[in-house]
């Protein structure tokens, strides 16, 4: 009852046109590569026989999440650059930061169950067709869904309650959390402690099982005779370590540090780093680069020429 603002201002990218247009092409061409890969990678573990195991089944799902997740702000950003509109209402702006964390916290779970399948599968390969059986592999991935949302809706609802009174300008390209807070014109002090709280368990949580995960995987690899099966191995294992070092150092940086007030030039580079550069990249390092899948794909063009 006492929130005068209707809109949000986002300042967006860049203060030039020049750079936004630059800009609307880099991420223009971003968001189409992670469609395709994505869509892909879905396409291709759906329709092949032989892809019909554990861990096409997390890729799978990681596809779809990565798909929505990056739809919730890439298409607005997008516009706004193109169009020079940097407004957006306030029901907007609150769905738009709701999904926004649901879905990335959504995204470090699934992370941390695919190192978990990954460490299964090579480190205890005996027992790995009886650990993730298809009702163990369901579990993860509905309790990845069910657990990111009963982490991070309490926090987010609290800050959409809160009461706007203006300003309403945000240095951002999306609505995040940190600047709300900052508009808001009532004490938020509780629910900062809420918020920094649920990130200690989320970020370093599942940073931890990762990290874990591939450390024993490391250990096994360094066991294997052939020294063209460890190269290949670790191939395979530096490029995720690439992608999971960039996206848990540029989030752990950006909402767990020392005064995280955000609203500065340097935020939002981080915020594409993790939000975006990792989402171009993953279906091409965690599937499309796999034998199988490639070997599924020629057969699919094959077939389609």
């Amino acid at each position: 009852n006492h929130t005068t603002v209707v809109e949000f201002v986002l300042l967006g990218l860049a203060n030039s046109r020049h750079l936004e247009i630059i800009l609307f092409l880099f991420l223009a061409i971003a968001y189409f590569l992670i469609l395709l890969g994505n869509i892909s990678v879905i396409s291709i573990t759906l329709t092949n026989n032989f892809l019909q195991t554990p861990m096409y089944y997390f890729l799978r799902n990681f596809a779809l999440l990565e798909i929505i997740f990056t739809s919730t702000f890439l298409p607005s950003t997008l516009c706004s650059l193109l169009t020079e509109r940097k407004t957006i209402s306030l029901p907007g702006c609150f769905l738009q930061m709701l999904l926004f964390y649901y879905l990335g916290t959504c995204t470090l779970f699934h992370m941390a169950v695919m190192s978990l399948d990954r460490y299964v599968a090579i480190c205890h390969p005996l027992r790995y067709t009886a650990v993730m059986s298809n009702r163990f592999c369901l579990q993860l991935i509905l309790s990845c869904w069910a657990v990111s949302f009963l982490l991070m809706f309490p926090p987010t609802i609290m800050t959409v309650l809160l009461p706007f009174c203006g300003p309403n300008v945000m240095n951002h390209f999306y609505c995040d959390a940190s600047l709300l807070l900052q508009l808001s014109c009532t004490d938020t002090g509780s629910i900062e402690q809420l918020m920094f709280i649920v990130l200690i368990i989320i970020l370093p949580g599942t940073l931890t099982v990762t990290a874990v995960s591939y450390g024993r995987i490391i250990v096994t690899i360094l066991h294997i005779p052939s020294s063209a099966g460890r190269r290949k191995a670790f191939s395979t294992c530096s490029a995720h370590l690439v992608v999971v070092t960039v996206f848990y150092s540029t989030g752990l940086y950006r909402y767990i540090r020392p005064a995280q007030r955000g609203g500065r030039d340097s935020d939002k580079v981080l915020s594409l780093f993790f939000s975006v550069l990792t989402q171009t990249v993953n279906p091409y390092i965690y599937s499309l680069r796999n034998r199988q899948v490639k070997q599924a794909f020629k057969e699919r063009i094959l077939k389609l020429s």
